[in-house]
């Protein structure tokens, strides 16, 4: 008996006190323009990987030089990362999502500065870009933590994970967008000015509606009872074949396909950690198998198939995890939770990028390389696949063995419908006055 009037206590000093939980429809514009900022940002970040030896002979700069225009995401946002943690969840999610979309629209912008002669000259037109870049890198890590925040402020438990998922997806949708749509508008190096008035339009268009659209930091009554308490404490650089760029659209379709499904069997039998432990082994097994199967010629629909698998496995990871993050965590606020470990993962992926491009051997005579650009010829990846196998291996089996947590938000959760008995209401959508 005393436990239970303990959990009680628990439960009304964590949550507050009891309230009927509502939700909105404009949750869903929320979420639109969550996913469309995310998408942009994506879109801006590899603009120029599909396209970089078209890139580099347009702007009279080395193959490097266009890799910094990506590695500078990854180097922003490390730092940043924490001030993000900060926005989120002391100054608010409309805060950060508004700042976010205004220094993606800036950096979109600036970068057109670069094709515009009387504005650069020499080596002022890679800086333009450079610079732009740097704009989005600033509003990355403010958007990729946001759909944890967005999902427990205005959803209801039995649709985070589905909105988290969303949200979250489009950025990999950004990626895969890109991959398609720089090779279809650049072709030649004479229309990458096209190509970055293109992808500045949904830039612009995201923070319009951001900047009009959301009037609110919170919803007028909270539609779960964390929701209440949510403001508590506070790859591998591409090869340059076409058959490349095929790959990562399989392992982003796939992944995106991966994603959806497994958020929607999340969202209804709340198996966080099964589901997690599982994807995480099948991706390691999928890592090996492309490991293996690169060692080989003409194994092109193998290489396909490993890639998507790798994809469907990896990516759908990524929303799950997120939520899993907050629960395991709960009450420290999800911006912080979430922020946390994607600048935790920009570190490794920066130490990874490296590491990885270190143990690649330069190959003389490729017979398969398309680069025209790079001088010292193409690049052998075989020992660096082979390590980040390893490391997914190790990884797999490291998570599935040590990492034991319990649902500490659903739990709170239980708790309070105990005491309120109200829950339910959280299904029905209040009308717009």
């Amino acid at each position: 008996m005393e436990g239970a009037e303990a959990a009680s206590l628990l439960g009304e000093r964590s949550l507050g006190p009891p309230a009927e939980f509502k939700t909105y429809r404009r949750r869903w514009f929320l979420l639109a323009v969550v996913c469309l900022l995310n998408c942009s940002n994506a879109m801006l970040w590899l603009t120029f990987a599909p396209v970089a030896d078209k890139t580099a002979a347009y702007f009279h700069i080395s193959l490097e030089t266009v890799n910094w225009l990506s590695m500078v995401y990854l180097l922003i946002s490390i730092p940043f990362g924490l001030v993000a943690t900060w926005v989120l969840d002391s100054v608010g999610l409309r805060c950060a999502v508004v700042l976010s979309a205004w220094l993606n629209m800036v950096g979109s912008i600036t970068r057109m500065f670069s094709v515009l002669k009387f504005l650069s000259l020499g080596s002022q037109s890679y800086w333009y870009l450079f610079i732009g870049q740097c704009f989005c890198a600033l509003g990355q890590p403010l958007i990729i933590f946001s759909p944890t925040k967005l999902a427990a402020l205005w959803f209801p438990d039995h649709q985070r994970a589905t909105a988290n998922m969303i949200a979250s997806m489009s950025n990999p949708l950004g990626i895969l967008i890109a991959n398609l749509l720089s090779p279809a508008l650049a072709p030649e190096g004479k229309h990458i000015p096209l190509m970055l008035g293109i992808y500045a339009v949904p830039a612009v268009t995201a923070c319009a509606l951001a900047t009009l659209g959301i009037h609110e930091k919170v919803p007028p009554t909270p539609p779960s009872a964390s929701a209440t308490n949510s403001n508590s404490q506070p790859f591998f650089t591409g090869l340059k074949m076409d058959f490349a760029g095929l790959n990562g659209a399989l392992f982003t379709v796939c992944g995106l396909l991966g994603a959806f499904l497994l958020g929607m069997y999340v969202d209804r039998t709340r198996k966080f950690i099964e589901s997690t432990k599982i994807s995480f082994c099948l991706s390691a097994l999928a890592s090996i198998m492309f490991a293996v199967t690169s060692r080989f010629r003409h194994q092109a629909i193998m290489l396909a198939i490993t890639s998507s698998l790798f994809g469907f496995f990896g990516f759908a990871i990524y929303p799950i995890a997120m939520e899993l993050a907050v629960e395991c965590s709960y009450p420290v606020g999800e911006g912080t939770s979430t922020g946390l470990i994607f600048v935790a993962s920009q570190i490794e992926g920066v130490i990874l990028m490296i590491l990885l491009q270190a143990l690649t051997i330069h190959v003389s005579e490729d017979p398969f390389s398309t680069c025209t650009l790079d001088k010292d010829g193409a690049l052998d990846w075989t020992t660096p696949v082979l390590v980040l196998a390893g490391l997914c291996s190790g990884m797999a089996c490291f998570y599935v063995i040590f990492f034991h947590t319990d649902y500490k938000r659903l739990r709170a959760e239980t708790i309070s419908a105990d005491l309120v008995k109200a829950e339910d209401t959280a299904t029905t959508d209040v009308p717009e006055s």
